[in-house]
């Protein structure tokens, strides 16, 4: 039978946490709203409801409102990138203490996997969170886009980005590529 590092307990305290961590983020954002008294139209201009968006709709003073917002949205990148920063400078420490050249070199290429989805979802998830608070001159389509982008594009990538590491899959994309040519 396979031993697993994490035992099934603290898989729950974590998956606990992490779902504290996201109750505990949200619910003064959803208070602060609930006390605020909203304009005439009541229409989101994105096809999902986020805080910001639902901000613009209010026709009162929103400072606190975009403060907090603000603050979840680098107070949850922080400690992410922290939490991913240590995590990673372990895993690289234990890959270099491995003694084979062919396996440090496969444990790179799923670390570079890894960093690549991470990214694809963090850096979209800033820009949409930035331009809402700072970008007052982006025309709002260019707001709509970019959050349809940030909801398509990171789990559109995923697969994509580890797929593309399996030998079939770049052995079928040559031979696609081959034919069209």
């Amino acid at each position: 039978r396979h031993s697993s590092i994490l035992s099934m307990p603290v898989v729950t305290a974590l998956g606990s946490l992490v779902l504290l961590r996201g109750v505990l983020l949200v619910a003064p954002a959803c208070f602060l709203l609930h006390r605020k008294d909203f304009c005439q139209h009541r229409v989101i201009s994105h096809s999902y409801c986020e805080h910001m968006a639902v901000v613009k709709l209010v026709c009162e003073d929103t400072r606190v409102n975009a403060a907090y917002g603000i603050f979840v949205a680098l107070a949850l990148t922080v400690f992410d990138i922290t939490v991913i920063v240590v995590s990673y400078t372990m895993i690289l420490r234990a890959v270099l203490r491995l003694s084979s050249s062919d396996t440090q070199h496969k444990a790179f290429n799923t670390c570079v996997s890894h960093v690549c989805v991470i990214l694809a979802f963090y850096v979209p998830v800033l820009f949409t969170s930035l331009t809402h608070r700072f970008g007052h001159s982006i025309p709002q389509h260019i707001h709509i886009l970019v959050a349809h982008l940030y909801m398509v594009v990171p789990p559109t990538l995923n697969p994509i980005i580890y797929g593309v590491r399996t030998k079939q899959l770049k052995d079928k994309i040559v031979v696609l590529f081959q034919k069209g040519i």
